[in-house]
């Protein structure tokens, strides 16, 4: 057995050399993945809302809305009907600007369901009519705002962040 080096000189110089050439390799990789991988253009996920509808309706106590279709553009991300403890039925949507729209349903009285989907402190607007039907308004400085309505036990509020009002408006109207 020979006492001797290697074929090669091991040097700090050596280290950093390869060190380099590892880190160029890197991102090399990375820069390719970035140019041919692409990214969904929303990461949120569309859901067909209207399949859950009447299974909802018929285990509702109460008379349970829904559009029949969203404007164009617009498109479901959320839908959700809770039979316990509390029955309460909820679909979220994007406009076609990506702004969020939430209708909430259930037997919440109106003042829990605005504190806990618009604001603690909510302004109270003037109210609206929406399809010869009389509906509260609410906003909170953060750009939400709400139309709220309490039909016997149920409690409706559809809720929009920087949303205008037309739209909100437009959208109550086709709930049926």
């Amino acid at each position: 057995m020979s006492e001797q080096a290697g074929r090669y000189q091991r040097s700090a110089g050596g280290m950093v050399g390869a060190m380099i050439v590892l880190v160029v390799v890197v991102l090399a990789w990375v820069g390719f993945r970035a140019l041919t991988s692409s990214e969904p253009a929303s990461p949120v996920q569309t859901v067909d809302y209207l399949r859950e509808v009447p299974v909802a309706r018929q285990t509702a106590h109460f008379h349970l809305v829904a559009p029949p279709a969203l404007p164009k553009g617009w498109r479901a991300t959320t839908v959700t009907f809770s039979d316990q403890p509390d029955q309460h039925w909820h679909l979220g949507v994007l406009t076609d600007k990506e702004r969020y729209v939430g209708l909430e349903q259930g037997t919440e009285p109106v003042s829990a369901m605005v504190h806990k989907y618009v604001d603690q402190a909510p302004e109270h607007g003037a109210p609206v009519d929406v399809a010869g039907r009389s509906w509260s308004t609410y906003t909170d400085p953060g750009g939400d705002t709400a139309l709220v309505r309490r039909s016997g036990s149920t409690t409706t509020l559809v809720v929009g962040h920087d949303v205008p009002r037309s739209q909100l408006t437009a959208y109550v109207a086709s709930l049926r």
